[in-house]
């Protein structure tokens, strides 16, 4: 299976990735700020590390486009439940807008991700 044009899609996941970057941890600043620091560097640090050959140039330790997907899906969670917990409902409805768009744009990418992954 030939991978698909994520242009789209990535254009939509950088944003929420960006979102659950500063969410999460100001969701949880208010409860602990190790907690916080944590999830920068799990929401940031885990999708660096492990990646699925084929998906990006470059990572440390491969692994199944499964992995690649659930981190993915963390992001999008993460994004969400971070802005609905700290943010005021008119910030909160455009994240989950944008969550959901991500969803819908990444359906091609996840099934090549689970085809195999690979480039030629």
């Amino acid at each position: 299976m030939e991978r698909p044009d994520d242009r789209l899609a990535s254009s939509l996941r950088f944003p929420t990735e960006l979102v659950a970057w500063v969410a999460t941890p100001w969701a949880l600043s208010g409860y602990s700020w190790v907690l916080a620091v944590l999830s920068v560097v799990v929401l940031i640090g885990l999708p660096t590390v492990f990646t699925t050959p084929g998906d990006k140039p470059h990572g440390v330790v491969a692994v199944p486009g499964v992995v690649t997907i659930l981190l993915v899906l963390l992001q999008i969670v993460a994004a969400v439940v971070s802005a609905w917990w700290a943010w005021p409902v008119w910030a909160a409805v455009p994240v989950s807008l944008l969550a959901a768009a991500t969803l819908v744009t990444e359906q091609p990418r996840w099934r090549w991700l689970l085809s195999g992954a690979r480039t030629a």
